[in-house]
């Protein structure tokens, strides 16, 4: 009876810690990917098949914004090869035009692109980055 007790013991740790490791293992990602065009294609096209997309609109922004959830660890083969990037400008950033507001203004205006705020001294510029 004591082996069979040892024996039932050991099965359950082993069931609890290779779903312990399979929880830490399939850990989610999110990625932005601006604005609601083609967002589910996107997300599958940068992510994988098992990808999921959502547009959702936050609080005081006028459009849609992308938002790819993906399992992190991303492809079972090798990623393609990146693209170049480039660099454009977006616009000024302020209170009224925040980093999300830049992520869309370049998207909107480069094929891929994303933006962020970059501060200079006093000004705060947003920087788009792009496939060339």
């Amino acid at each position: 009876m004591e082996r069979m007790t040892s024996l039932v013991l050991i099965v359950n740790l082993f069931i609890i810690f290779t779903s312990v490791l399979n929880q830490v293992s399939a850990k989610e990602c999110i990625d932005g990917l601006g604005t609601c065009e083609n967002c589910d294609q996107r997300c599958k096209t940068k992510h994988g098949k098992s990808s999921e997309s959502s547009c959702e609109r936050s609080i005081g922004m006028p459009i849609p914004f992308c938002t790819c959830y993906y399992q992190c660890g991303g492809f079972s083969s090798p990623p393609p090869p990146s693209p170049e990037i480039c660099n454009g400008g977006g616009g000024i950033c302020s209170q009224r035009c925040p980093e999300t507001c830049c992520d869309i203004n370049c998207a909107h205006k480069y094929k891929g692109g994303h933006g962020f705020c970059n501060t200079f001294g006093i000004f705060s510029l947003c920087q788009c980055e792009y496939p060339c």
